[in-house]
């Protein structure tokens, strides 16, 4: 049985099982799909201003993070879920596949993921700086980059439904060593190793229905519990998701399954990613992605995007707009700060006129207008409104934490999680709020809507529902009723707020 080996590339030795197996078709919508899983696998790796010195560029690698288990766990078990942007140590994949050719089906299986990489800038005499500037002019910066990985198995579907693979999904550690012009210095890149494996069964439910299961789980050893997390990141598999083909089997969309496969597709545990469909709607299940992201099926990149800004959400034409809005210093040191932000600044500065109108906005289709029709008085609201659960009411619902209910009016401290929260959320650690509403979300979680209290815009956020969300256990209640006039702590920043320019806005870094 041949195992997946990785020599420190970009890309493991794919392992087959199958002797002299022709090119399959899942190979070419692997590469077809590229656009998508490469908009996955860099989503935040480097924000607009793309600096540096930009506070969102302190709290990185947000999706699909899997650390070391007695790292992560140091703290009590991971709370399994869908959401990717819990920070976990294994992440797992079930999906249904109908088989279409008994006995002589495959399946194969990629998992991708970033490797972080410290880029260490050096003196002449070795030492470690933050930055040095070359006599050319060139800024280099010290700064944390990533390599990409990908590790392959391509398996016949008899031997999943038998006994399954388990395959070696690591990277090596590395040491990379870059003299800069004139002997002013070098580069140093350091990568630590990361292990793990990836394994791949399957279960029959029918004659031509099978459950695919796909689990990564980091196998290296941790740090020491208390190490920082951006420290834990060097053992860490990054934006980790995961490539689903094969031959002689078609895939189901778990989001929405055919009526007699509903009961089945619930069934599926889906943990820390989501499986979609991919390709184009035509493609008639051949592939999935399962990313720690979630996505609608069949996701496509936009074909009048240029290129990637590493912001899926956001909209391109607006980061493009604030990119050429940079001044020349910014520019210069977004360019010292990583490769792919020089890329994006030249894509930017170079773009032709009718490119950028592209970016403006299209219409894909046009459909005519039904007609008006009365809505049925009997007809049940739909599920989000307020009402159409009898047992759920968000503005009087209540949820007790630490011994007290707490709901709407309720006063609380916010006390993110260290691990796995949310990045804008970690900058509201010790800030006072009061509780809007408590929502049940659809998976069973719980989350609790507030409004900052030194929030001068509170009452317009209440007016029109833009609120900040809290599981529970990140709130900290106040004595009941609480003080009206108690200040609200502020936010843990050390170090005084930099100079913002016209390109960087207070309103431009929240975003």
């Amino acid at each position: 049985m041949a195992e997946g080996l990785v020599e420190g590339g970009s890309e493991c030795a794919a392992t087959t099982g199958l002797a002299e197996q022709p090119p399959e078709r899942s190979q070419g919508a692997f590469e077809q799909l590229s656009a998508v899983a490469d908009a996955v696998l860099y989503e935040g790796y480097l924000l607009y201003p793309y600096r540096r010195s930009s506070a969102k560029n302190r709290v990185r690698w947000q999706f699909g993070v899997l650390f070391p288990r007695d790292w992560v766990e140091s703290d009590g078990p991971v709370v399994p879920g869908v959401s990717g942007s819990a920070d976990s140590w294994y992440q797992q994949t079930e999906c249904l596949l109908r088989v279409r050719r008994p006995g002589d089906a495959s399946v194969r299986v990629r998992v991708r993921y970033l490797q972080m990489q410290r880029k260490q800038v050096e003196d002449t005499g070795h030492r470690p700086v933050a930055s040095l500037r070359t006599d050319d002019g060139t800024v280099h910066l010290t700064f944390d980059e990533a390599v990409p990985r990908a590790c392959e198995v391509v398996v016949p579907l008899d031997e999943l439904l038998d006994t399954g693979r388990t395959v070696p999904v690591g990277a090596a550690a590395g040491v990379d060593v870059e003299p800069l012009p004139a002997g002013a210095g070098r580069v140093v890149r350091h990568r630590d190793e990361v292990r793990a494996e990836t394994t791949v069964t399957a279960e029959r439910l029918s004659d031509d229905l099978c459950r695919l299961r796909v689990r990564t789980a980091n196998t290296g050893p941790a740090p020491a519990s208390r190490t920082a997390r951006d420290e834990a990141l060097r053992r860490a598999l990054i934006a980790t998701h995961t490539l689903i083909g094969g031959d002689g089997v078609e895939f189901v969309s778990l989001t929405d399954p055919p009526t007699d496969l509903a009961a089945p597709a619930r069934s599926c545990r889906n943990e820390f990613t989501f499986p979609v469909l991919g390709g184009a709607a035509e493609d008639a299940g051949h592939l999935l992605l399962s990313a720690p992201i979630i996505l609608p099926d069949h996701p496509q990149v936009a074909p009048e995007s240029p290129g990637d800004l590493h912001d899926a959400g956001e909209i391109d034409e607006i980061l493009t707009l604030r990119t050429m809005l940079l001044t020349d210093e910014e520019k210069r040191e977004a360019r010292a700060t990583d490769p792919r932000a020089a890329a994006i600044l030249d894509r930017v500065d170079t773009m032709p006129q009718e490119v950028f109108e592209r970016l403006h906005g299209a219409i894909r289709s046009l459909a005519p207008v039904a007609p008006e029709t009365a809505p049925a008085t009997a007809e049940r609201p739909a599920w989000w409104q307020e009402g159409a659960d009898g047992g759920l009411s968000p503005t009087t619902d209540t949820v007790l934490v630490d011994g007290v209910p707490l709901g709407g009016g309720s006063r609380v401290r916010l006390r993110p999680r260290g691990r796995g929260a949310d990045a804008q959320d970690m900058f509201l650690a010790g800030r006072t709020a009061e509780v809007a509403a408590v929502f049940h979300d659809v998976d069973g979680s719980v989350h609790l809507a507030v409004t900052l209290d030194d929030d001068p815009a509170s009452e317009l956020h209440t007016w029109y529902g833009r609120f900040h969300y809290f599981r529970p256990d990140e709130l900290e209640p106040l004595e009941p009723a609480g003080t009206p006039d108690e200040p609200s702590a502020p936010a843990p920043v050390a170090a005084k707020a930099p100079l913002t320019t016209d390109s960087e806005t207070p309103a431009a870094e929240a975003e």
